[in-house]
């Protein structure tokens, strides 16, 4: 069945990724007042925390961006570079813990800038004007223009105050037109866009930082699920970033030792037309989808390397289905090919 961890979330978070993730790299460039909390706290991936009892040199330890209290007019606001140019479907302004120290309201701008971070010369166009926020809640705001392309946002904060975490739902940004017909490009890369829309379990770490940067940092750094006790295997089903086929295929179990998958295979199918929100239908069928790589024997941590010899040429595919046999982790997947 589809995992339903993120159930709570609005639609337009649906197939999108968070682009304002640390993980994937995205950075605080810019705050007028740092002087409770650091900016770059709220980009951080997991959840904002509170310990009641933690203080540091200027006060009470809080778990995002916070400003110290304005006594001269204005507001504060922070400037935030992307993980990577993408389309934004929505925002998560999160004031979690934040309860008399808040901003009451927030608006957000954005630029996209071809090389580079911004200047003071820069024009910012406003996508989210400003909008009330309350104490320790998730805001929601739905993006009106989703096709236009970003690499920066400033958040605006009025007039002081803290924010937990920022999430700005979206899509990765690739110029497919700039990738040779022969060329070999990665697929399965997040920042060109693919994304994991259904998966039988994510219980230690999300499909989609099987599809991130580098070999993972440590074995939180990758996608991994509780261990099985019944009947089944566990499984993800992936949109390619771009239609193509696939050559070449790596496999890597890095960092997991103990709890890699005894075996793995990877099915795929042409299916344009298939939505980012996959019914039980849909993901029943991808069963059923064609065999890429046969199921095959994993090593813990060990880059597996699968070429000409193991890889069936099915033609182009959109999709891809990667099945790990009973359970376990794998830290990266790269499915290098031609778009076609």
């Amino acid at each position: 069945m589809t995992d339903n961890s993120n159930a709570s979330l609005p639609s337009f978070a649906n197939g999108a990724i968070n682009l304002a993730s640390a993980r994937l790299g995205a950075r605080g460039l810019y705050a007028t007042d740092e002087f409770f909390a650091p900016l770059e706290r709220m980009l951080q991936d997991v959840p904002a925390s509170f310990d009641a009892d933690l203080y540091d040199d200027n006060g009470k330890y809080m778990d995002g961006w916070e400003s110290r209290r304005k006594r001269v007019p204005g507001h504060d606001w922070a400037i935030v570079k992307l993980a990577m140019p993408g389309r934004i479907f929505g925002f998560d302004v999160d004031t979690s813990y934040f309860t008399g120290n808040y901003p009451p309201h927030c608006s957000i701008d954005a630029v996209f800038v071809d090389d580079g971070d911004p200047t003071d010369a820069t024009v910012w166009t406003e996508i989210l004007a400003k909008s009330p926020l309350g104490p320790s809640a998730h805001h929601f705001f739905e993006n009106a223009g989703k096709e236009k392309i970003w690499t920066h946002l400033r958040l605006h904060i009025y007039p002081d105050g803290g924010v937990a975490r920022l999430r700005v739902y979206g899509s990765a940004y690739f110029d497919w037109s700039k990738v040779g017909a022969s060329e070999e490009v990665d697929l399965g890369y997040i920042f060109n866009g693919a994304k994991s829309l259904a998966w039988s379990d994510a219980h230690y770490g999300h499909p989609d930082k099987m599809l991130g940067p580098g070999r993972g940092i440590n074995m939180g750094d990758g996608w991994e699920t509780k261990r099985r006790r019944g009947p089944g295997h566990d499984w993800a089903v992936i949109r390619l970033g771009h239609p193509g086929t696939i050559k070449r295929v790596i496999v890597d179990t890095a960092f997991f030792k103990g709890n890699f998958p005894d075996t793995c295979e990877l099915l795929g199918a042409y299916l344009p037309d298939l939505g980012d929100t996959l019914s039980e239908v849909d993901t029943a069928a991808s069963e059923n989808w064609k065999p890429i790589l046969t199921r095959t024997k994993l090593q813990m941590d060990h880059i597996h390397e699968y070429g000409a010899d193991a890889i069936a040429d099915i033609g182009p595919v959109t999709h891809v289905r990667i099945a790990m046999h009973p359970d376990g982790g794998i830290m990266r997947l790269r499915l290098f090919g031609v778009k076609g």
